[in-house]
């Protein structure tokens, strides 16, 4: 007969451990560290297939605090928005390597500095994953310049 005091009583598994399709909305949504490294423009090369990040940001992105300033209407606002949802797995791969997500979606474990491992939403950015130090808006870059704002800051491949 199991203890009834044991630690997997007094203390559950975190959500963040749990794999992603046993998430409730409001722990996936909890998921996302606010690195904002999802929210830069990417440029994909037409014969490689290999995605380059760059430090222009969506114009809907809060640079001081790396959180879009309309997450509700992003998809209506942005025809290149992309809600990460299980059911594109394809999506992990273009994320930073650094997501929570993709992360979790192989089955790997949060990084110290994640906020719900360090419990502070600030972590992300003491530990310089964030884009707060080095983003600007795509609203200040012509198109035809985004090349120059290739970042090698974010790598998605492993």
């Amino acid at each position: 007969m199991p203890n009834k005091d044991s630690p997997e009583d007094i203390l559950p598994e975190p959500f963040w451990q749990l794999p992603l399709s046993e998430l409730s909305s409001e722990q996936w949504e909890a998921l996302c560290d606010g690195c904002g490294q999802c929210c830069l423009v990417k440029l994909e090369d037409d014969e490689t297939g290999d995605v380059y990040h760059t430090a222009a940001s969506c114009q809907l992105l809060d640079l001081e605090h790396c959180r879009c300033q309309d997450y509700a209407n992003r998809l209506q606002r942005i025809p290149d928005c992309v809600q990460v949802t299980l059911e594109k797995p394809e999506q992990f791969e273009w994320m930073p390597k650094t997501c929570a997500y993709r992360l979790r979606y192989r089955g790997e474990l949060l990084p110290d500095w994640h906020p719900l491992i360090s419990g502070s939403a600030e972590s992300v950015h003491e530990a310089g994953i964030s884009v707060k130090s080095y983003a600007i808006s795509e609203n200040f870059v012509h198109p035809e310049q985004l090349e120059d704002f290739i970042t090698e800051k974010i790598f998605t491949k492993k």
